[in-house]
């Protein structure tokens, strides 16, 4: 067990004031001081095509000398067309319908008003709870961040928060206890369907879940055979289900849908982050054609929108970004080289004895890679909370001119260390490698601060 040497506030790990950007291109961007930082995160694992690709750029300068937004109740427009339909072939199946969102927290809290809509129109309106994970993060809107479990910042707001339940993750490296990791995924669907039998069935309205936990638990994917346990469970009692992929979808886990990999189809499923990829803020809830006929026959469609609902430049810039991940196979490049990074990072982080001792666990799937780091390997311990170990090591990565985006309180809120590796998905092979390298450096740097060398 590691012996604190002090306490810290986050402030001073991160070092002060953050360097101010200047410019970025590619996988790179530039400070104004002139220092360049490789993106090894692509920001909050936004920046999918990197940064000031000329071709997005070019479409949104060619939208705004034309209208920058056609309010979306008065018109629709060529780009909100053109991108429905990229959505609509990409996410396949039955999710034909969508509202486009200014981002993430937009869309979780429209996906949870649909559904809420979706019971009231059909006859059902007692159901109106929701189902969550604790160790997941659904955004900044009080329904989006009633269905979250980050409880520092929760706490100002609680006393207007949705009742919501919280139920275990879906973790095999840290299972609930006494629970198996082979068992990890029947057991979290037999809880899920006691809490909706807790409940009462007629009273839910929803299980949210992320398929690949992102920021709360540092990139946690579904064990195998989770998804179609509750995809099961909600069948049976009539609950939706409601795919959160804000983070982890838009190709990120090497399919565009991160329940393509499940063989799982939601009934609603909230995407942004990699749909707009930066450039204009965007996100989307999209839902079943189901939802959509009682909506459509009850009130002419979903009553949850914003004056920038669909809006038009950003529309744009998705549209053309979507467009170039889909000329330039850009998804299954990857689904194909995401093991290989993996792989790479396991390797680099092993070679030296006192980051490999640290290192707990190396997770994810394509380019969305989490690294999870304890303080005793057997025991898997988590570091003193008051080291902010993963702070400590963003410090150094900036230092080495390296992005990267940590986060800490996986393990119950407070304790645990984890960071973050979601690089663009057009990085080239030495890009790649060069992330890998000043990660391992920079995670090496910042153990020893805490006396791990």
């Amino acid at each position: 067990m590691t012996t604190p040497k002090s306490t810290v506030k986050p402030g001073e790990v991160v070092g002060g004031d953050l360097p101010k950007l200047a410019s970025g291109r590619g996988s790179w961007v530039v400070d104004a001081s002139g220092k360049k930082y490789l993106d090894g995160s692509g920001g909050p694992a936004v920046f999918c095509l990197g940064h000031s690709h000329p071709e997005v750029n070019e479409a949104i300068r060619r939208q705004l000398d034309l209208v920058a937004h056609a309010y979306r109740y008065n018109f629709s427009s060529d780009p909100l067309e053109e991108l429905t339909e990229i959505v609509g072939r990409r996410a396949g199946l039955d999710l034909q319908q969508m509202l486009f969102t200014c981002g993430g927290s937009e869309a979780v809290e429209s996906a949870l008003k649909i559904a809420l809509h979706f019971h009231w129109a059909n006859g059902e309106p007692s159901r109106n709870r929701f189902i969550a994970r604790r160790r997941s993060w659904h955004g900044n809107t009080l329904g989006a961040l009633s269905v979250s479990d980050l409880s520092d910042r929760q706490a100002p707001y609680r006393g207007s928060m949705l009742p919501v339940s919280h139920i275990s993750p879906a973790n095999t490296f840290r299972p609930p206890d006494g629970v198996d990791a082979v068992d990890v995924a029947t057991w979290c669907a037999a809880e899920l369907e006691a809490e909706i039998r807790r409940l009462g069935p007629t009273n839910v309205a929803a299980f949210i879940f992320e398929p690949v936990v992102g920021a709360a638990g540092g990139v946690v994917p579904a064990p195998d055979g989770y998804a179609r346990l509750v995809r099961e469970v909600c069948d049976r009692h009539g609950v939706l289900l409601i795919a959160d992929e804000v983070m982890c979808g838009a190709g990120r886990c090497g399919t565009w849908r991160a329940l393509q990999h499940d063989d799982v189809v939601p009934d609603i499923m909230a995407v942004a982050k990699g749909l707009g990829g930066g450039y204009v803020p965007l996100g989307a809830a999209l839902y079943s054609c189901r939802i959509a006929d009682v909506l459509n026959a009850v009130s002419g469609g979903p009553m949850t929108g914003h004056t920038f609902t669909g809006h038009t430049l950003a529309c744009a810039a998705g549209a053309a970004v979507q467009r170039i991940i889909e000329r330039d196979f850009l998804v299954e490049r990857v689904h194909r080289d995401g093991p290989a990074l993996q792989q790479s990072l396991r390797d680099a982080l092993s070679s030296v004895d006192a980051v490999a001792s640290s290192v707990a666990d190396v997770r994810g799937r394509g380019f969305f890679i989490g690294v999870e780091f304890v303080a005793d390997r057997t025991t898997n311990q988590p570091f003193d909370p008051s080291l902010a170990l993963h702070l400590r090591i963003r410090r150094q990565s900036l230092d080495h001119g390296l992005i990267c985006y940590p986060m800490g309180g996986n393990v119950d809120g407070t304790r645990g260390d984890t960071v973050i590796l979601a690089p663009p998905y057009n990085a080239t092979t030495d890009e790649l490698e060069q992330i890998v390298e000043r990660f391992a450096i920079s995670v090496a740097a910042a153990l020893a601060e805490v006396g791990r060398s």
